[in-house]
C-alpha cells in the first residue's frame, strides 16, 4: 500500500519523504534544532528526489545525464591532477 502526503501540488510517496524528526533537547535553542533539521533534510535528497518526480524522465534520457556528469566529474579531476 502506498501512502502519500499531500504539499501544496505535489504528492510524494512516504518511501521518499521518510521520517525526518530532531529531538530538541532540555535548554536548547530552538534555531539550532531547525538547523539540525534543514542538515538531515538537505542530507535525505528529499528536494531533489521531489523535483526529479515531477516530471516523466524517459531511462535513456537519465542514463544520459548521469554519463554527462560522469564525464564532467572526471574532467575536473583530471584538471586538479
Amino acid at each position: 500500500m502506498l501512502k502519500l502526503k499531500c504539499f501544496s501540488t505535489f504528492a510524494i510517496p512516504n518511501e521518499i519523504l521518510g521520517m525526518i524528526s530532531v529531538k530538541v533537547k532540555d535548554n536548547e535553542n530552538i534555531d539550532r534544532a531547525l538547523k539540525r533539521f534543514k542538515k538531515k533534510f538537505e542530507k535525505a535528497k528529499v528536494l531533489r528526489e521531489l523535483r526529479s518526480r515531477t516530471f516523466f524522465e524517459k531511462e535513456s534520457v537519465r542514463r544520459r545525464k548521469e554519463v554527462k556528469k560522469a564525464v564532467h566529474k572526471q574532467s575536473v579531476k583530471n584538471r586538479e591532477e
